[in-house]
């Protein structure tokens, strides 16, 4: 036995995050921990890596019972961790991003950076990664740094490999070679603890499951022969007869004519067509360029050729703030470092979109119109926390997307861009986002939503538009689309 968790406790302020929790895991083996968000999962993980001190009960490793009082005292134990929110510094390059406080010296007592990107090269070439080293983070895609930090945990040579939604920002392609790399540890006699929402994972990579809830141990089997209707059913207490409430579309007038759109280095002639009603998905691999079209159709990122018009009108969307006039929304595939403002209450969250257009009477803003529009909205969404008055950075995942959405539904908008909606979110709030979703293509809203999950696109989507390499590769409809189609439209 690797890993032995007894009783853990822990309680923040107003909130008992764990409650007695325990669970083994056994040297070369996968075991998940699932649950919705707020069930724990990341507490739990977060006192075994050493980064939280229990309030009551036991770790034991090896059979030793031991106290972890710091991240760097849990990896001298042999445990590393994959956080589910990035940790890597934009301004350092992939290699110094790496080996950051291990990096080799020169006998000057420099670093030395000729032997920082042999060994980040090195490290690559055994784990399938073709980034360049000496690049810095800050150019690379959401899902290529998730790769670099998983190749910084694996660094480590840890014995317990704890992964917190690893593949959160990866396509299926990048999935597939993280289980290759997952499949070795075990062969090594590597345990990993592995949280993940997206339930087809658990089943393939996993070999036993642990469920939590509240903050209370549910119970724990092994993954072969458990279904994901009894998973459901353990992490939520209640039936979830839908995940994908699409019904037939019944898609109105053109809302969005996108016509030989290009981003210099990025993508190129893109054309398409968004209706009223409609939800087209986007697919594709890393690179592809669709969180790229996403940004330039919102003018982030002004487009360098190509028009496009709304309501049959060419309209020029070279800042945010017009696309916003033309009643355009954008939900950014990072809500840590693009979207949220942390430390920010979920008022002031929420109304960040909406406060001139709607809250601002003779230059004041009218606090108590605002607060009874989040309320109504924080409704709509089933939005959970304490108040508005909360700091988002203490809401869980879920809910920090519920607030992004919210945000923007304030706006009144036509036309909402969502670049991966449910990333990292758990099996409940994501079926109540589909819901939303839903909804709102039914009343009318122009939804272009780009994702990785490639379940999510198929379950969701009226049709289906795949990019590769910047290009529009092909359109699916709803009956023909399927997991391979996509896949060789995504490839070539």
């Amino acid at each position: 036995m690797l890993l032995e968790v007894e009783d853990l406790r822990k309680e923040f302020p107003g909130v008992l995050a764990l409650d007695g929790v325990s669970l083994r895991v056994q040297a070369g083996t996968v075991h998940a921990v699932m649950g919705e968000n707020g069930a724990g999962k990341s507490t739990l993980m977060r006192i075994i890596a050493g980064v939280h001190p229990p309030d009551g009960g036991t770790v034991k490793l090896r059979g030793r019972p031991v106290h972890l009082g710091s991240p760097r005292e849990a990896l001298q134990h042999g445990i590393a961790m994959i956080h589910q929110e990035l940790n890597l510094m934009p301004s350092m390059t992939v290699a110094e991003n790496v080996w950051i406080g291990r990096e080799p010296l020169n006998r000057l007592g420099f670093v030395d950076h000729v032997e920082l990107r042999r060994r980040t090269a090195e490290l690559f070439l055994r784990l399938g990664i073709e980034t360049d080293p000496s690049l810095r983070v800050g150019e690379l895609s959401v899902a290529e740094r998730q790769m670099i930090e998983i190749a910084k945990a694996l660094s480590r040579d840890a014995d317990l490999l704890i992964m917190d939604e690893p593949t959160s920002a990866l396509t299926d392609k990048e999935t597939r070679h993280l289980f290759g790399i997952i499949r070795d540890l075990k062969r090594q006699g590597r345990g990993v603890l592995y949280i993940t929402h997206r339930l087809n994972e658990v089943f393939e990579v996993a070999d036993e499951i642990s469920v939590l809830r509240d903050g209370r141990h549910i119970g724990t089997r092994p993954a072969p022969g458990t279904t994901a209707d009894e998973l459901i059913r353990w992490m939520v207490g209640r039936e979830l007869t839908q995940l994908f409430p699409r019904g037939d579309a019944v898609a109105g007038r053109v809302v969005l004519a996108v016509r030989g759109l290009g981003l210099e280095g990025r993508f190129r002639e893109v054309s398409f067509d968004l209706r009223a009603g409609e939800i087209l998905g986007v697919a594709g691999l890393i690179g592809a360029g669709r969180s790229n079209l996403a940004e330039t159709l919102f003018g982030l990122t002004p487009a360098s050729s190509g028009t496009i018009a709304i309501e049959g009108r060419v309209v020029v969307i070279a800042h945010p703030s017009d696309a916003v006039r033309q009643g355009m929304a954008f939900l950014t595939e990072d809500r840590k470092e693009s979207g949220c403002f942390p430390p920010l209450d979920v008022l002031s969250n929420l109304t960040l979109a909406a406060l001139n257009q709607r809250f601002v009477r003779a230059g004041f803003v009218d606090h108590a119109e605002a607060a009874r529009e989040c309320e109504r909205v924080g409704a709509t969404l089933r939005l959970r926390t304490p108040g508005l008055d909360e700091p988002v950075m203490n809401l869980s995942g879920g809910n920090q997307q519920k607030v992004l959405i919210g945000r923007w539904l304030l706006t009144g908008p036509r036309i909402l861009i969502l670049d991966e909606p449910t990333r990292g979110i758990d099996v409940g709030a994501k079926a109540e986002i589909h819901r939303l979703i839903a909804e709102l293509a039914r009343e009318g809203a122009a939804v272009l939503m780009i994702s990785s999950d490639l379940p999510e696109v198929l379950g969701m989507s009226d049709r289906v538009m795949v990019m590769h390499e910047g290009r529009v590769t092909g359109f699916l409809g709803r009956d023909e689309a399927d997991q391979v189609r996509i896949m060789t439209l995504a490839s070539h």
